[in-house]
């Protein structure tokens, strides 16, 4: 196993290792189906949810006038800082292999995507980005729906699958999503500061 140097982190590695070992095999095989292997891949590519973010867009510029447009721009600014905390940050400082990379454990996986970068696998981009924007999305449009949560549902499903398709350990995704919260909780928290709650009424 590669990891980062410094010997308490090396030691921290070693101990999660074995469970993340485990965790990702049985998440890629054994909890595995032909539906899941046909149908996930996707959902880690960004075109795939264009209809997604059009609607967004669309919604919040229909509804929210001159405050729509001040939540596209923290929207905006979400993406790019989980983007950079997470890929140009943390990556840059802490090294862990990519399963994918890894050859005792690539062995042990099925692979479904032909992405395997040898960037760091901690933390995971997508989990703190989605994470992010779910926690942004939840917070600021709470409101106007109820059914807002169901965001969580979309992030943690784009989070799995980079574990399914072997891109991922369970813990950077964790971890990522953890960050992701962090960051879009207080995105929201700035907006409301700043701009307002956003309400239909």
């Amino acid at each position: 196993m590669h990891f980062a140097t410094a010997p308490l982190l090396l030691t921290f590695w070693q101990h999660i290792q074995p469970v993340d070992t485990w965790l990702i095999t049985h998440i890629n095989q054994s909890w595995g189906n032909g539906f899941l292997d046909t149908i996930l891949p996707f959902f880690r590519e960004t075109l795939f949810w264009i209809p997604l973010y059009f609607f967004l867009l669309l919604f919040v510029m229909i509804n929210f006038g001159v405050k729509g447009w001040w939540w596209l721009l923290a929207a905006v600014l979400t993406i790019a800082l989980a983007d950079i905390i997470s890929s140009q940050i943390i990556k840059q400082l802490i090294f862990r292999l990519r399963p994918c990379q890894d050859p005792e454990v690539s062995m042990q996986l099925r692979f479904f995507v032909n992405y395997c970068p040898r960037s760091s696998s901690f933390t995971s981009s997508h989990a703190t980005s989605y994470f992010a924007q779910a926690s942004f999305y939840f917070f600021t449009l709470r409101n106007v729906n109820k059914r807002v949560w169901l965001f969580f549902i979309w992030a943690a499903s784009i989070a799995y699958t980079q574990v399914y398709v072997g891109v991922h350990y369970p813990f950077d995704v964790l971890c990522g999503g953890l960050l992701g919260i962090a960051l879009g909780t207080g995105m929201a928290k700035m907006f409301h500061k700043q701009i307002g709650i956003l309400s239909l009424e």
